[in-house]
């Protein structure tokens, strides 16, 4: 409470929004308007005024009830699971998240949160993941041939995008994966006579 009237109190002064609840509460309340913070204020006032010498008979035990429900209410399961399908590494730092702030304390699981994701951060732009496009004639376009069965490869063509900027702490893995990808060609096309004569890396998204 004393630190969002300070945030109010300060922020006034350079005409910065109303501080009040978190945005996700405010959402799920249907709130459409600014508005909803000069009752929400007044409500919250005549609250303190009045029904706060009756709150303090309230036992703990039915105060963390109330937090919990809340709380229970923000879990998105269905996100979740769409993560946990997705992507394994930021599943776990989710679930770390999680049970760090519930069963620990908020500031030790919000390090781990950060921690665990700068090391993500960091291993996708160092070892970033590598596909082969190819060319959908219906569409006119180049996509992932794993992801997009009716792409087909160009003969003699190899076209490699990468998931992140080449620089200096990957240059020497995308290097590998490059001529990894040129053997792994190579040994495919044998059989069919078709060899690899032009590499092209498509740098189209994030390069400038």
């Amino acid at each position: 409470m004393i630190a969002i009237g300070l945030m109010n109190i300060f922020g006034s002064f350079a005409s910065c929004y109303l501080t009040t609840g978190s945005f996700s509460r405010t959402f799920n309340a249907r709130y459409k308007t600014a508005m909803s913070n000069v009752v929400m204020s007044i409500c919250m006032m005549l609250t303190l005024l009045f029904l706060a010498p009756l709150f303090s008979y309230t036992p703990i035990v039915s105060l963390s009830a109330i937090i919990m429900s809340a709380m229970l209410g923000l879990i998105d399961y269905d996100k979740a699971y769409h993560l946990f399908k997705t992507d394994k590494f930021d599943f776990c730092i989710c679930m770390t998240a999680f049970f760090g702030v519930a069963f620990i304390s908020m500031d030790i699981g919000l390090m781990l949160f950060v921690g665990l994701a700068s090391i993500r951060a960091l291993l996708y732009v160092a070892r970033p993941t590598t596909c082969k496009l190819g060319s959908i004639l219906e569409a006119g376009q180049y996509r992932d041939i794993e992801q997009y069965p009716a792409a087909n490869g160009i003969p003699g063509i190899l076209i490699l995008k990468f998931s992140s900027l080449i620089y200096f702490a990957n240059c020497n893995y995308i290097r590998e994966r490059i001529l990894r990808w040129i053997r792994d060609e190579h040994s495919l096309t044998d059989s069919k006579g078709n060899e690899i004569e032009y590499l092209l890396l498509e740098l189209g998204d994030g390069f400038g």
